[in-house]
């Protein structure tokens, strides 16, 4: 018994020499930085009275703590911010789906404005603002310096109102002079339409009203293509999305997969990681997807492609997008606003982090101009053997009724090829989608008995 008190005694004794030699250093440590913190908030004192007391013009306290805050928050990555409470009620209105201004979503970049992407349909976007342009001058002020919310706060104003842009554009050696009427910016978040027989659903933004948008525009498209089965499948529109609610790019991803992953989230602790995953249930039905993105397609837009690419759901189709793959984090300061923070990167479910490098295509494919042939091209197109005259042979494996529907689907093909001519990339998705119809519909027919032999069906 006493050797057993003896070692626990001694055991006691050795822990506390050495959580005293080892605590010792710590505590001055501590007690180091502490001091240094303490210098620092004192140089902060210091310069604050300074500045209220000698400055040229007098300056509200309010105001300048503000900006030491934002600078503060600035000073970390160029998507955290400090918001007063008159910015944080505006950003709550924009989250809802409508607010006031010219509809370009915006970042920091190498202390310009650039342009991740316009909104569809906006004053910007009906301007041709396009991303990755880089805002210089607003109404003749340079934002070189500015920060991000100080330069939206001057591009902001009241509906009707003008505002002047002067915009650097990659390849164009003179800079690009715009003015923009201010609107009020209604977002239709999602919307679907038939193109063919393709359902096109095209995502602007992600805010509270994505999903059921989208949703609602899928409805509508396949019941005017006479239901599901009568669809070669779906292009999924995210070119140009900003992105936004993570909550809605979960939502959107889930509704294409039946399980796994979605998207995980990793903070500066490991407890504070989260994981969503997909729950059963595919609003197609696994009917063939492709996703087109580009430039433009930034943070929640590329949470849904880097699922749908990894599940092996969808074709992705287009340019290489934004990389944004860092999760912000609205933290209200009672009566003063809100702080936006970057408290977490996510992961797609194959475990990459896509921050500052994007997601990049499965297939790449540039959004081409249409380019008219050389004139001595134009009037030089060959004809078909049906335009070589009356004397003809004439084709009789066709009944007139089924010619007359070969001829309609000959047209038809026509008229959707001329989408090439605005939206070279659409085009390309839908054409895959196409292609794929048509291997699968080969695949089925190979399984299928083969049919009598036409003798004997005459017999």
């Amino acid at each position: 018994m006493k050797k057993f008190v003896m070692a626990a005694v001694g055991g006691t004794l050795a822990g506390l020499v050495v959580t005293t030699q080892v605590a010792g250093p710590l505590f001055a440590q501590t007690t180091a930085n502490d001091s240094s913190v303490y210098q620092q908030l004192d140089l902060f004192g210091t310069v604050f009275d300074r500045i209220r007391a000698q400055y040229v013009e007098p300056v509200g306290a309010k105001k300048l703590i503000e900006a030491a805050i934002n600078g503060m928050l600035t000073s970390l990555d160029p998507h955290s911010s400090y918001m007063n409470a008159k910015e944080y009620a505006a950003m709550q209105v924009q989250t809802r789906g409508e607010f006031g201004g010219l509809g370009i979503e915006v970042t920091m970049d190498q202390g310009y404005i650039k342009v991740v992407s316009p909104i569809d349909g906006t004053p910007a976007a009906k301007a041709g603002i396009k991303p990755g342009d880089y805002i210089v001058k607003v109404d003749g002020n340079s934002v070189m310096g500015m920060t991000l919310d100080k330069a939206v706060e001057l591009m902001r104003g009241p509906i009707g109102s003008t505002v002047k842009l002067e915009i650097a554009r990659k390849g164009e050696k003179n800079p690009i002079h715009v003015t923009l009427t201010r609107d009020t910016i209604k977002l239709t978040a999602g919307k679907g339409y038939l193109e063919g027989n393709t359902v096109v659903l095209r995502l602007t933004t992600f805010n509270d009203q994505t999903f059921p948008d989208m949703e609602a525009g899928l409805k509508k498209a396949l019941k005017d293509a006479g239901g599901l089965d009568k669809i070669n499948g779906v292009v999924l529109d995210l070119r140009n999305n900003p992105g936004g609610l993570l909550t809605q790019a979960i939502k959107v991803s889930d509704a294409f997969l039946n399980q796994g992953e979605i998207v995980s989230t990793r903070g500066r602790n490991p407890g504070d990681g989260e994981r969503w995953n997909a729950r059963p249930g595919d609003l197609i039905d696994g009917k063939p997807m492709v996703v087109l993105i580009n430039g433009g397609t930034a943070s929640a837009a590329e949470i849904v492609t880097g699922a749908l690419q990894d599940h092996h759901r969808a074709i992705v189709v287009g340019t290489k997008s934004f990389g944004k793959g860092s999760v912000q984090t609205i933290i209200p300061i009672k009566g003063e606003g809100a702080m936006r923070l970057t408290t977490a990167r996510y992961y797609t479910p194959s475990g990459r982090s896509i921050q500052a490098l994007g997601i990049s295509p499965d297939i790449v494919v540039p959004q081409e101009q249409a380019k008219p042939l050389p004139a001595d091209q134009q009037n030089n197109q060959q004809t078909s053997e049906a335009q070589l005259g009356s004397n003809i042979l004439s084709n009789d494996s066709m009944t007139a009724a089924e010619k007359e529907q070969y001829l309609a689907e000959q047209k038809r093909a026509a008229e959707e090829a001329k989408l090439r001519d605005t939206d070279f990339q659409l085009a390309y998705a839908i054409d895959i989608l196409r292609g794929l119809s048509v291997v699968n519909g080969k695949s089925a027919a190979a399984k299928a008995p083969a049919p009598a032999p036409a003798t004997a069906a005459k017999k």
